[in-house]
């Protein structure tokens, strides 16, 4: 039951009627008996400055930050983390005693997810990664962590953008290669395929972004970062292509998992939170 000593935790996004966060995050704080309770705020671009204020003044113990303000958010900031800095993004804040924290919770949720779910201990050596938006500049992030992953093919439909990416993340072009969505090529002899961008979302969840499913192979791992439907067309065309798939869900809960553990500092439910979403 909410009362006067009932801590805030939130997700601002614009839009942000969609997410599933309030009842993931709900679900966990009501496993663990926290007394807080989590909540989305609609929050506009031209807002956005404010929030660091409104923190500190209505004493918010965490924010989530999706879209469109991952970046934005990071000026008004104290202090960003050493990984979310390097992303160039920020998804999580921590409030403690007025001063924030920026973090980066996503490259940690696609790392536990591959792990926990794809039953990867270690990444295979080649790796297709579609789409090189935020999410893809975090998932980019985890895999030049890894030092088995010899080659990032980094495929995008704006060839621009891609090469940016690459050069912010791999600046002396070792290990990233640019090329489009539609370059069957390099998913042929790659060991895992991961999907960042929203091709085959609800309610176009007829669509892929792999075209020509000839592509896909039994030696492959797919991940799909959309978990709206939760079954996207490209895993179904994977599972149909003989490769182990991994759904987005996941990727969610573990980065939601690991934004619970820094502002409570006590271990997430991870089933309980899974649950909540799938019932």
């Amino acid at each position: 039951m909410i009362s006067g000593r009932t801590r805030i935790l939130g997700v601002i996004g614009d839009p942000v009627l969609h997410t599933a966060s309030p009842v993931m995050h709900n679900a966990a704080l009501a496993a663990t008996g926290l007394d807080y309770a989590y909540v989305a705020f609609h929050v506009r671009s031209d807002q956005v400055q404010t929030v660091p204020a409104a923190m500190r003044a209505l004493e918010i113990r965490g924010l989530n930050v999706t879209v469109p303000h991952k970046v934005s958010i990071m000026e008004g900031l104290d202090e960003i983390s050493d990984e979310a800095r390097v992303i160039g993004a920020v998804n999580t804040i921590s409030n403690d005693d007025g001063h924030l924290t920026g973090h980066n919770t996503d490259a940690y949720g696609v790392a536990a997810s591959l792990e926990h779910d794809g039953g990867l201990q270690t990444f295979p050596s080649k790796v297709v990664l579609l789409g090189a938006g935020g999410a893809a500049r975090a998932i980019l992030y985890v895999l030049l962590q890894r030092p088995e992953v010899e080659e990032v093919a980094l495929l995008n439909r704006s060839a621009g953008r891609a090469q940016q990416l690459a050069e912010d993340l791999d600046p002396e072009g070792k290990r990233v290669r640019v090329g489009s969505l539609g370059d069957c090529d390099r998913v042929g002899d790659a060991g895992l395929l991961i999907n960042t961008t929203s091709v085959g979302m609800e309610p176009e969840e007829d669509q892929s972004p792999v075209a020509d499913e000839t592509c896909l192979h039994d030696g492959l791992v797919v991940l799909d970062i959309v978990y709206r439907p939760l079954r996207t067309r490209l895993l179904v065309q994977a599972e149909k292509a003989g490769a182990r798939v991994v759904e987005g869900l996941g990727m969610f809960v573990h980065q939601g998992a690991r934004a619970f553990e820094i502002w409570t500092g006590k271990q997430a439910p991870v089933a309980d939170m899974r649950r909540a979403l799938i019932e």
